[in-house]
């Protein structure tokens, strides 16, 4: 038997899918937090596989700070210009030399960032709408130490720091999750006219959901405030029929609602983002490592994004929570809502937390005491299993926004 701190109690409180209210929230590819997150995570990824393939191993580095201050554009009909560039600031830290090997880091950095936006933001300009900016310091000598030594398997937490996962996802949440990323999927890929920023906001009232959709429209493709109204009106449709998939409860979805048309005041881009005009962006600052903020959820503060997945517990931990919680409702019955709060401890082994609490709302006649042992099984097998995090997030297979 496993000697890890695992512990298992029913929740305070009810279910969320019992509660009146609850909020959620999505903040899309294309808005700013989001962008920086995009940014930061892309970088952290090849600065990993440049260190694999240069020294064998992921060295010591951080690229969470990453910083976007908006540009200045005038969007048109038919299409406008941007005319003051969008900055982007890729900050953080990296190891720049390893036992003689020099690693050009930043060089490394610009290069992820010019291809994250090129695969990205098909109306950006890299270079030219967009500005980006590498400055990448060493990192200090005691987190280097805690970041591993040759031949550890496992390895040790950078901090003392917490994750929080949770599942099922309630009905709300998979609306708002699912809209933001069919908008910018298949629906975008067959009307150019979407941009890559759309915010969704989700409000449930007892059996009432409301969606309200921000949704940047790319001005090329818009001839007139006509074109426009139907572009609004097949975000607005679309949504609608997707929520019915997830869904029996009333459901009225809402977009572009600061619009005022005989003001001419509308949500039209050059480039389809926000970034372009006035809105700033930080890593961190939007979707949790779910793809979610949900307030009425327990959450960390950590960013997620652009952090070290060898042992950065705020990247490891938050990531691990979210799949465990998904692994025990889909292999555990009687389990109508779970949440995982994993504790590390710095300098402890990562399978190792301080302590790994499950709540849980069990289905009527199902006691926490029934499933205890099944549910501490697959965190022990979860935990033990650690590092598989990330081998994952550098080859791109999990999502940190």
């Amino acid at each position: 038997m496993s000697n890890r701190n695992i512990r298992a109690e029913p929740v305070v409180g009810r279910a969320v899918e019992d509660q009146e209210v609850e909020i959620v929230e999505r903040k899309g590819l294309g808005h700013p937090d989001s962008l920086c997150d995009g940014i930061a995570e892309h970088v952290s990824q090849a600065l990993a596989r440049a260190y694999l393939d240069r020294v064998g191993k992921v060295l010591h580095y951080n690229t969470d700070e990453t910083q976007l201050v908006a540009g200045r554009s005038a969007p048109a009909f038919g299409g406008g210009e941007v005319i003051d560039p969008i900055y982007l600031l890729i900050t953080g830290r990296a190891t720049k030399e390893y036992q003689g090997t020099k690693i050009p880091a930043e060089t490394i950095a610009l290069r992820a960032a010019r291809e994250y936006f090129q695969q990205n933001f098909p109306y950006l300009d890299f270079g030219t709408d967009v500005v980006v900016d590498v400055k990448l310091g060493e990192g200090s000598g005691d987190l280097q130490d805690v970041f591993g030594e040759d031949g550890v398997e496992v390895p040790m937490a950078n901090d003392t720091s917490f994750g929080v996962g949770h599942a099922p996802l309630t009905e709300t949440e998979k609306i708002v999750l699912e809209a933001e990323k069919q908008l910018n999927g298949h629906y975008s890929d067959e009307n150019p006219v979407l941009g890559q920023d759309v915010k969704v906001m989700g409000k449930r009232e007892g059996d009432t959901i409301d969606v309200t959709i921000a949704a940047a429209m790319v001005d090329r493709y818009v001839d007139d405030l006509d074109d426009y109204d139907d572009a609004v009106g097949g975000v607005r449709e679309f949504v609608t029929d997707l929520a019915s998939d997830y869904t029996d409860r009333e459901v009225d979805v809402h977009v572009n609602t600061a619009d005022d048309y005989e003001e001419g005041s509308i949500y039209l881009t050059s480039t389809g983002t926000s970034a372009e005009q006035g809105d700033d962006g930080s890593v961190g600052r939007g979707n949790r490592a779910n793809g979610l903020i949900t307030p009425n959820r327990s959450m960390s503060m950590e960013a997620t994004s652009g952090k070290n997945p060898v042992n950065h517990i705020g990247k490891i931990y938050n990531l691990l929570s979210t799949e465990i919680a998904e692994s025990v409702v889909d292999e555990v019955d009687g389990i109508r809502e779970l949440r995982i709060r994993l504790l590390s401890q710095i300098g402890q082994p990562i399978d190792q937390p301080h302590v790994a609490d499950a709540s849980l709302v069990t289905e009527n006649g199902v006691e926490v005491g029934d499933i205890e042992s099944e549910v501490t099984d697959i965190i022990d097998r979860e935990l033990a299993n650690v590092t598989s995090i990330t081998e994952q997030v550098i080859e791109g297979e999990l999502s940190t926004f």
